[in-house]
């Protein structure tokens, strides 16, 4: 560990920041579970924006990659075709 002053708190704000990265994917990742097992049409388009929301978040802020967050974002509209017909 470094011993300086700016390093010591760079330390400590990099584990504060990846503690709440791997909670918003975490938490996402269990939304999107949640989500392919719904099978009822009003359910899952009642459910799809907030997951969607919460999948631009993610790329927002830089945890997941943009092209991730799209390829994501498609695979459930996809699903919600299938579940509506």
């Amino acid at each position: 560990m470094a011993n300086h002053k700016a390093t010591k708190k760079d330390t400590r704000q990099a584990a504060k920041r990846r503690d709440r990265n791997r909670y918003y994917g975490k938490t996402t990742r269990n939304a999107v579970r949640d989500l392919k097992t719904i099978a009822e049409p009003t359910g899952y388009s009642e459910k799809l924006p907030s997951v969607i929301s919460m999948i631009d978040k993610l790329a927002k802020r830089g945890i997941i990659h943009k092209n991730k967050a799209a390829n994501l974002k498609s695979k459930l509209a996809k699903k919600a075709a299938v579940v509506a017909a």
